[in-house]
């Protein structure tokens, strides 16, 4: 059964800003994600943008928001295969059971200009 939908889009530009900000990144995401987007060299912003609209979609699929998480508590990361998938841990992890969901489906997407999320939350 469906327990929430939450979907948010992030203007690169954004993320393009937030890079010029001494620690700035470290506050909203999880290591692992910032080694990865970093990876992909002029790719950053967009890799970026594209999680951070996830972590903002995800409190829109709690219906509650990201008031009391962690953002580095919610880590998007890719598969083998390029397929995103979702860790929470701590306050999101905490947040996601209070919810009644107990899986996390998302999916994102990306061009030039801005990035978009959807995250569907399943319960049972």
């Amino acid at each position: 059964m469906i327990a929430g939908i939450g979907i948010d889009v992030v203007h690169v530009r954004r993320l393009d800003r937030w890079m010029q900000i001494p620690g700035l990144l470290e506050r909203y995401f999880h290591p692992d994600e910032l080694r990865t987007a970093r990876s992909k060299g002029r790719g950053t912003s967009l890799s970026l943008a594209a999680r951070f609209a996830a972590k903002e979609a995800f409190g829109k699929a709690l219906g509650t928001g990201l008031s009391g998480i962690v953002l580095k508590d919610i880590m998007v990361v890719n598969r083998h295969n390029g397929q995103p998938e979702i860790s929470l841990f701590g306050t999101a992890l905490a947040a996601l059971e209070r919810s009644g969901a107990d899986k996390v489906h998302i999916s994102l997407t990306h061009e030039r200009d801005n990035a978009i999320a959807m995250i569907v939350l399943e319960a049972g």
